[in-house]
């Protein structure tokens, strides 16, 4: 092959790839401006579908403003017709209260020519009465003093003769109703003291949720109240106290195990003999065994040991019994702890003292019920059950009924008083009482002019007697408030303390 021919062949190569080159750009700038314009027609409609959608979006808006301004516009409507009814409301009242007003101004001059009217007649009445006077005296010839004195004594010689008649008649009933009232009041005062032992020793209250269920306790004709007073041995009282039953007995344990039967029988809600008795029964097993549980775990808190099983079932016992308001196992394990922390301190066996101590008061809870002390018969008892001669002596020479043989003995008397004394274990004493009673009078005598005082109504009342030349009527008020405030706020007592100043004159004469 010729270069002629190589040549002719590059030339032809080179002209068919710029013909290829030319007849692509061709291709590309048409297939551009359609492309092109398919662009323009779709951001055409994307354009016009923005705005539409603008458009709805504007009309929503407008109308929710719309919405907005017409709610706000009723709302400040309403409002200002509320403001113009309270203003015509207002305006109304202020022309009422200018009314009044008037009224008031007329009312009251209406009343000061009424006074100043009173105030002539006064004046006028003032001169007839002492133009009456003047022409009195004239008449009788005595003047207003003397014919005053002269009615006096009259009137004093009248008021002996009745006075006297009067005390003589007086001093002849109280002569003949001396007896009587005496024993009343002896009466009285007996049951006032005892009021709060007895209830606190021989009643128990047993809530009810209705008073329908006092008449199923009751029973047909008394039949269930009847059986339940048979078997457990305590009065039941269905009185008028609302939600209430009262159970009566002084036996605490029988008073418990009462109880809980008729807790069992009333949640139960069969109430009948037979169905009593059943109850009963099982309620007075389960109180022996929780007295013989209780016991026990005294014993072994304690740590006493040996104990005889029938010492451990009375000691079980004393938790339903009380002494002075203190409850008898809490005392006894007070006792027994103080008796083993003080023969350590004094070099004496703890052991010996805490059984003793938690035997003190064994006599308090027999199952029968002699005639003995009970520090005696607690000494018998663990006599009987076997106890160290050093126990039994220190349990009945605990309130010197016996001579004291051990040193435990006097140990045991000192703590069973620390037990029962401290404060919070027992009812007031009496020296506190008598005491309080005494502090209330000495504060009452204290103020310048009172010549008694009493305290009455064991201290519920105290009576305050003034002289009549020392303390006015005037006085008698604010001085009682004062003796208040001063109890108030120096003294502690129960309940309220009611003052009563008393000022009196008295005249005292005797016929002879």
């Amino acid at each position: 092959m010729t270069v002629a021919h190589i040549i002719a062949i590059i030339i032809a190569f080179v002209a068919g790839g710029l013909l290829t080159w030319f007849i692509t750009g061709i291709l590309l700038k048409s297939r551009r401006e359609k492309i092109l314009l398919e662009t323009e027609k779709e951001s055409e409609v994307i354009k016009k579908n923005k705005m539409l959608e603008v458009k709805e979006k504007f009309i929503q808006l407008k109308a929710e403003l719309e919405k907005q301004v017409s709610f706000r516009s009723a709302k400040i409507q309403s409002i200002e017709t509320k403001l113009k009814q309270r203003e015509t409301t207002i305006t109304q009242r202020q022309e009422e209260l200018y009314r009044k007003n008037i009224e008031m101004d007329a009312i009251k001059d209406n009343l000061t020519t009424q006074i100043s009217l009173i105030e002539k007649k006064q004046q006028e009445l003032e001169k007839l009465h002492q133009h009456e006077l003047e022409q009195l005296e004239a008449i009788s010839g005595l003047s207003t003093k003397e014919a005053k004195d002269r009615l006096v004594e009259s009137l004093k010689d009248e008021a002996k003769s009745d006075a006297s008649a009067y005390i003589n008649e007086i001093m002849e009933e109280a002569k003949m109703t001396a007896n009587q009232e005496a024993k009343k009041v002896i009466v009285q005062t007996i049951q006032r003291v005892a009021t709060e032992t007895a209830i606190e020793n021989s009643i128990t209250v047993f809530p009810i949720e209705s008073d329908e269920m006092k008449g199923r306790i009751i029973g047909r004709e008394g039949r269930n109240i009847r059986a339940l007073e048979s078997v457990t041995g305590i009065e039941i009282i269905v009185d008028d106290t609302p939600e209430a039953i009262v159970l009566s007995g002084f036996d605490p344990v029988r008073r418990e195990i009462a109880r809980l039967a008729l807790h069992q029988l009333v949640q139960d809600g069969r109430i009948h003999p037979a169905r009593i008795e059943e109850v009963v029964s099982k309620v007075r097993k389960q109180v022996e065994e929780e007295i013989i549980e209780t016991g026990k775990r005294t014993v072994i808190d304690l740590g006493v040991h040996g104990l005889h099983p029938e010492l451990i079932r009375l000691i079980g016992k004393m938790k339903y019994r009380s002494s002075y308001g203190q409850n008898l196992l809490q005392h006894a394990r007070e006792t027994a702890n103080l008796c083993a922390t003080m023969a350590s301190e004094l070099g004496l066996n703890p052991k010996h003292a805490r059984r003793a101590g938690l035997l003190h008061d064994i006599g308090k809870v027999p199952d029968d019920e002699p005639e003995l002390p009970h520090a005696i018969l607690g000494m018998k008892i663990c006599e009987k059950y076997k106890e160290k001669p050093e126990i039994c002596n220190a349990v009945g020479a605990h309130h010197d009924e016996i001579e004291m043989q051990t040193r435990i003995a006097p140990i045991v008397q000192v703590c069973d008083a620390i037990s029962g004394a401290r404060p919070g274990a027992r009812r007031e004493i009496v020296e506190a009482y008598l005491k309080r009673l005494n502090d209330l009078e000495e504060l009452a005598m204290s103020y310048p002019g009172v010549i008694n005082t009493y305290a009455i109504q064991a201290g519920r009342e105290l009576r305050v007697i003034v002289g009549a030349d020392k303390i006015s009527d005037k006085d008698v008020e604010s001085l009682s408030n004062e003796i208040a405030k001063k109890i108030q706020d120096e003294m502690t007592y129960p309940g309220q303390v009611k003052i009563t100043v008393i000022r009196e004159t008295r005249a005292i004469s005797y016929a002879k």
